[in-house]
Formats: C-alpha cells, sequence, structure tokens
C-alpha cells in the first residue's frame, strides 16, 4: 500500500520560507525552484514549501495542520529546543507544556504554518 512520502506547506515567499526552515531545521534543501522548495525529512520522504498559485499563497488561506517535529529524549531536550528556538524571535504559539502524548510547544513560521515539537512517540 502506498504511504504519504509529500508533506507540502504552502507560503507566500518561497525563499524567505527556505531561509526560515534551512535556519530552524538545519538542513539544506535537495531541490529549489522560484515557487517550490523540498528538503528531505527521510529517505523517500520530503518536506516541500510551494508558493501554489497566486491565489493559494495569502494570508485568508485556512491552515488546518501542522508540522511535526518529534525529538528524542527526555522533557528536557524539549525545554532546551524550545529556548535555543525561541532566542532567534520565533513566534511561539504554545509555551512547553505537557499534554497527553508527552511534553510540547508549537511555533509558527512567517506564513502562520504552525510546528509542533513533540517526544518520539
Amino acid at each position: 500500500m502506498p504511504t504519504p512520502n509529500l508533506f507540502l506547506v504552502y507560503v507566500r515567499d518561497a525563499a524567505a520560507s527556505t531561509r526560515f526552515y534551512r535556519d530552524l531545521f538545519e538542513v539544506d534543501p535537495v531541490f529549489t525552484s522560484p515557487r517550490y522548495v523540498a528538503f528531505e525529512a527521510a529517505p523517500g520522504v520530503l518536506f516541500a514549501l510551494w508558493t501554489g498559485r497566486p491565489e493559494h499563497a495569502i494570508p485568508a488561506t485556512p491552515r488546518t495542520a501542522e508540522v511535526g517535529l518529534m525529538v528524542p529524549g527526555s522533557s528536557a531536550a524539549i525545554d532546551a529546543l524550545h529556548a535555543r528556538w525561541a532566542t532567534t524571535g520565533i513566534t511561539v504559539v504554545e509555551a512547553p507544556h505537557d499534554e497527553v502524548f508527552g511534553r510540547t510547544f508549537v511555533v509558527a513560521d512567517p506564513d502562520g504554518n504552525l510546528i509542533r515539537v513533540s517526544p518520539v512517540d
């Protein structure tokens, strides 16, 4: 059975978002074009930024998903990553707190897309 292997995030400015995610995730893209940029999340799995057509990349476009970053280690590892990211001026949507699945926090990219950090399941 096929499994998802491409995760798209709509952005308004591909170059600015590429810099944001490159710095945040400390990884370089594997493919770059003016409107589509892909990062390899795992072998054969891409996390991509896409401006889409102009009517897609507007602030009023609903955002109904989160990008997830599962961090190995204890709650202290999640708190340490939050502390590091907070020094960069990133928008923190939810400060670190405990949820049913463990320690978590949420930040937003420049377009308001959410990025949730949590422990490895």
